[in-house]
């Protein structure tokens, strides 16, 4: 289960590192290429990177797709809880289990429509034909505009991507089931910073006791004045 952790993790931050950098390339090239200066104008002109876009539009709908899986996992996605917060614990505990079900089942079947459609869209045709059976009905598949990549290798992140979120939410309802703890994401928490100089709870980051606020400073000689009548 941890080499399945790992190896979500590092699709996802692979997706969109890479993402990042085509972009930033895409747009430096066609920033540099309208100056015009002898010999680098020439060599950037030549160099096509119209499929740049495409690529991180790709890369974007599968980080997407298997982060949302890894959102199941570690607790990340939002829900409106107040009414569940309302039963009993064990009026919740079984509302928590039926909602986490529904989840799966709904992934369960975009992901098994999804890999219908996949095996329809072209997948088909290049299994058959590269095992050398009949391809029968099936056809080759349209490709992308840009990359010219099949369509169906493209697509094959919604059965995957569904499938694995239809296996964490599974997971986690087996979790809850024997634990009564769902997976929490803390969005205050930020990795590599030092737990032991936390924040206090209570703490009020809206205070200002350096007298700046001009609120503060008219109350402040307000008292003063009031202190002087008295004297």
């Amino acid at each position: 289960m941890k080499i399945l952790d790992r190896l979500e993790e590092i699709l996802i931050v692979s997706l969109i590192g890479a993402a990042t950098v085509i972009i930033f390339l895409s747009v430096m090239h066609r920033y540099l290429a309208g100056y015009d200066i002898p010999g680098l104008q020439d060599v950037l002109l030549n160099i096509n990177v119209g499929w740049a876009q495409e690529l991180c539009i790709i890369m974007f709908v599968w980080m997407a797709k298997f982060g949302a899986a890894y959102g199941v996992r570690t607790g990340i996605h939002v829900g409106v809880d107040v009414l569940l917060n309302q039963l009993s614990d064990s009026k919740r505990g079984k509302m928590i289990i039926v909602g986490l079900l529904a989840g799966a089942l709904f992934t369960g079947i975009i992901g098994t429509l999804g890999a219908n459609f996949v095996w329809e869209n072209g997948m088909a045709y290049a299994v058959l034909s590269t095992l050398g059976a009949d391809t029968g009905v099936h056809f080759e598949g349209p490709v992308t505009p840009d990359l010219e990549w099949p369509t169906w290798i493209v697509y094959s992140a919604i059965p995957l991507g569904s499938y694995l979120m239809c296996f964490r939410f599974l997971q986690v309802t087996a979790s809850f089931w024997r634990t009564g703890e769902l997976p929490h994401h803390d969005h205050g928490h930020v990795d590599g910073i030092d737990e032991e100089g936390h924040v206090p709870v209570d703490v009020n980051h809206f205070a200002m006791d350096d007298n700046l606020h001009p609120h503060d400073l008219k109350h402040h000689k307000h008292d003063d004045s009031a202190e002087g009548d008295k004297k």
